[in-house]
């Protein structure tokens, strides 16, 4: 397996509102976002915009051999290039938005996930798809599953304010471009469709 960085700047150019940056992230990045997390409770890890496959390469080699990686993207030039680059039979390749989540899980018959992690630039969606991504992230993830973002600027921070109970923010110097991080836990359930459901599914 390898990363797929060379894609990122033509899918930059072509949708800059879905691609988080032209480069891909830095080593140093890359471990200050995964190395806090407890792989051996991992089951199930879900990407947004994973692009290049940076993360996702990298998770792939932490993760049990039993756990499972959903990467959805709205890139169709980065998801061929991961199916091709990727025969991993742990990853599920999503071609779609993020706020469909939850039926992308139900689709492929998968549980909640434990971690939710996503490098999609906040803060240029669209006025309420940032919102309505949340709300779909707090549903998609068990009572004690985490959400780790990187992110260019802090328009994410009020939105997971609302629907997590603790939130964490650091800022990472080393990566084109320097990146906030935040780290949250304690999806809100008052915020959950169908929190019963997603819990059985």
């Amino acid at each position: 397996m390898q990363d797929t960085g060379w894609v990122s700047v033509t899918e930059f150019v072509r949708n800059p509102n879905m691609v988080g940056s032209a480069f891909p992230a830095s080593a140093r990045m890359v471990n200050r976002i995964l190395d806090p997390i407890d792989w051996s409770t991992i089951n199930l890890l879900i990407e947004y915009g994973p692009g290049s496959g940076r993360f996702t390469f990298e998770a792939l080699r932490r993760m049990r051999p039993d756990a499972r990686l959903m990467a959805i993207d709205t890139g169709e030039e980065f998801v061929a290039k991961l199916r091709s680059h990727c025969r991993d039979p742990r990853l599920i390749i999503v071609n779609g938005c993020a706020g469909g989540v939850n039926t992308y899980r139900h689709n492929h018959d998968l549980p909640l996930a434990d971690c939710v992690l996503t490098g999609l630039p906040f803060s240029t969606l669209d006025d309420g798809e940032g919102e309505a991504i949340m709300r779909e992230t707090a549903a998609a993830l068990q009572p004690d599953g985490l959400l780790a973002a990187y992110q260019m600027r802090t328009t994410i921070r009020p939105l997971i304010e609302r629907h997590f109970r603790q939130i964490s923010h650091d800022f990472e110097w080393w990566n084109i471009p320097p990146c906030h991080v935040y780290r949250a836990t304690g999806p809100v359930r008052e915020s959950i469709r169908g929190w019963n459901t997603a819990t059985a599914g």
